[in-house]
């Protein structure tokens, strides 16, 4: 395996502070709607980190049209920013400072082993003085690389990950052991040894593996192995069974001082609560925090061990801060910049100096650089140059009730100037299946409605956000309930006078591609058109087909649950039901959904004489992260729309 990192100049330019925030401006009205090209541009930044000093920014940087890792300077300094190009066939992920010089960034890439295609996950760590990137335990001969377990808060540069040294399961270097790495060059020593059974390891604030999850599939049951010490000896302290659909309860803060720590998990009505437990015991000590809406996402830690916020599903309130000056902060600025979304995304590790983005779901926004001793918000960039700060289409949040009963709710754009009376509707469910949509900013949603659609977004059952007993409604329903829950929505879009129910496409990238396309199967007089993105086309061969993973068998039990027949609801099976045009939109570099899916639905289509267009991307990747790529996704589906299910 070998990926090839390319160091680019930069024209990046430090930016200048003079400018306070700003509230996005009432946009000034034009004479037509921003181009194709404008809704493409990637974003300035994504997944951004502030140096633990406060002076840098690293992360995903959109430039010269494609993604990159970089490092760029947040005030006068004399180092030049640092760019790396994103290795081709691979997709970034989370962006770690170790200390204030070297950063570490996971890499996942579906590369041949033997007979099949695999992902395999690496690091990279790469040092802002030099520019020099060094490969972390690539010379292991194992899948998973890149699990980084702690990373430091003293200014050292010694992290610890857990990696596996052999695709064997019955070797013993198949099972994770964890390494202490040092990231200026690469040096590694054993932690703690991997063993038998045991697939994942955590560690506290201090660096020390305190816990160990083991996994058999032959029984569907997990365990958790921990110690209360960095030396100790590990003992078994909860097991669980997935047949039962039992899930393990796995710490993610250790509490000083004893065998305490904090997890989440559902509270009696389902919903992900934050609670302190005995380790040892497995008995929960007391609640402490229980949402009045919404449910946990994710949590927010200090890097001495405590616990600061938590991100929500509540649409209206996406994060919460217990920690006191953060919550007076976050309120300052939620009274300073109404009418916006104002997330603090990262901060030093003294947590005085900020990176917060004011956006909408109207407006990709703008990044800030906040210090807490000047109480000034000093503009870095405009998330979107090409759009700027500029409110675009409406967006709210919708209810309907599908035929059952059951409360949807859903995301409603209307195209700006215009009222929502009779419009010509594009539905879009989203990926996953477990996932939702919320009033984030959504390029494709406000490029719909830019030419003249409303867009609904529907968060059918399965989706998260919404408790477990929402979830669990998805069970047995894929195909069925859950793509009923989205015909449910036109069908509510139409009676409230909203869409016109002679003007309605199905639109949905990944599991949203595979709804778009049984979506003209299953209700075939329901839509003049579809569009799927990156879709799944044979469910069977696509999600039901493990080979050796660790975890087969229990994946099998999950997507088994999900339908009592993954052949009839798949969409290739169903192509003699379909009326209406389908385009089809894969990228060959796509590493979560193979382009063959779209290929075979092509063919098929062909075969049976059905109206289809496809539009392969030799280059473009699941998540279209290259704008040339937007720009040819974006360009077809107005081209497909317009001549399918005309917005005028």
């Amino acid at each position: 395996m070998l990926f090839r990192f390319v160091v680019a100049a930069s024209l990046f330019v430090s930016p200048s502070f003079a400018q306070k925030a700003e509230t996005p401006a009432e946009p000034v009205a034009a004479a037509a709607p921003p181009t194709i090209e404008a809704f493409a541009s990637l974003p300035f930044v994504e997944r951004a980190e502030l140096s633990p000093d406060g002076n840098h920014i690293a992360g995903i940087f959109g430039m010269r049209g494609e993604q990159n890792i970089a490092i760029l300077p947040l005030a006068n300094d004399a180092t030049n920013p640092i760019v790396l190009t994103v290795p081709e066939g691979t997709q970034p992920g989370r962006v770690r400072w170790v200390n204030n010089d070297n950063i570490i960034v996971s890499l996942t890439g579906l590369l041949p082993v033997e007979s099949s295609r695999w992902y395999i996950s690496r690091l990279l760590a790469v040092n802002r003085l030099s520019g020099k990137f060094t490969r972390l335990l690539w010379d292991l001969k194992g899948q998973n690389g890149a699990d980084v377990l702690w990373v430091p808060s003293d200014g050292s540069n010694q992290i610890l990950v857990a990696a596996q040294n052999s695709i064997y399961g019955n070797f013993p270097e198949f099972w994770p052991t964890v390494y202490r790495v040092d990231v200026t060059n690469g040096r590694s020593r054993n932690e703690v040894i991997g063993r038998s059974g045991v697939l994942d390891w955590g560690a506290d604030h201090l660096g020390q593996v305190r816990i160990g999850i083991g996994y058999s599939d032959s029984s569907l049951t997990s365990r958790l192995i921990y110690r209360p010490s960095g030396d100790g000896q590990f003992k078994q302290v909860d097991k669980v069974s997935h047949k039962r659909d039992d899930v393990l309860t796995v710490p993610f803060l250790f509490l000083p001082g004893g065998d305490n720590a904090l997890v989440m998990r559902d509270n009696d009505d389902g919903r992900t609560s934050i609670f302190e437990v005995d380790l040892t015991t497995q008995q929960t000590v007391k609640t402490i925090f229980e949402p009045e809406n919404g449910e946990v996402e994710g949590v927010v830690t200090s890097d001495d061990g405590k616990l600061l916020g938590a991100y929500m599903s509540d649409k209206k309130t996406p994060v919460v801060w217990f920690d006191p000056v953060l919550n007076n902060v976050q309120a300052n600025f939620n009274k300073t910049i109404p009418n916006s979304r104002v997330n603090i995304e990262s901060m030093s590790a003294d947590r005085t100096k900020m990176l917060v983005r004011v956006d909408s779901a109207e407006s990709p926004g703008i990044l800030y650089y906040f210090d807490t001793n000047v109480g000034v918000l000093k503009k870095v960039a405009l998330v979107n140059d090409k759009l700027g700060s500029k409110k675009l289409s409406p967006v709210k949040l919708v209810q309907y009730s599908a035929r059952d009963g059951l409360e949807i709710e859903a995301v409603l754009t209307t195209p700006k100037g215009r009222a929502a009376k009779n419009l010509p509707l594009i539905v879009m469910p989203h990926g996953g299946p477990w996932g939702h949509d919320g009033l984030d900013y959504d390029y494709w949603a406000q490029f719909l409605a830019s030419r003249g659609y409303l867009v609904l977004q529907p968060n059918f059952r399965g989706s998260t956000g919404y408790g477990t007993e929402f979830i669990e409604k998805g069970k047995g329903q894929m195909g069925f309930a859950m793509q009923d829950d989205i015909t449910d929505g036109v069908k509510w879009a139409v009676d409230q006078g909203f869409a016109d129910a002679k003007r309605v496409c199905i639109v949905g990238a990944s599991y949203g591609g595979y709804a778009a396309m049984w979506g003209i199967a299953k209700d075939p007089d329901l839509y003049r058109c579809a569009i799927s993105i990156s879709g799944v086309a044979a469910l069977r061969r696509e999600v039901n087909d493990f080979g050796n993973s660790v975890r087969g068998n229990l994946y099998k039990q999950q997507w088994q649950e999900m339908t009592p027949d993954f052949n009839a609801v798949s969409p290739i099976n169903a192509i003699a039901k379909i009326k209406t045009p389908l385009m089809l939109i894969h990228g060959k570099r796509d590493v979560t959904v193979d382009h063959v899916q779209s290929v075979k639905m092509h063919n098929a289509m062909t075969k049976a004489d059905k109206t289809v267009e496809f539009v392969s991307m030799p280059l473009a990747d699941h998540y279209f992260t290259r704008q040339t790529d937007r720009v040819t996704l974006l360009t077809a589906m107005e081209g497909f729309l317009a001549k399918h299910n005309p917005a005028d």
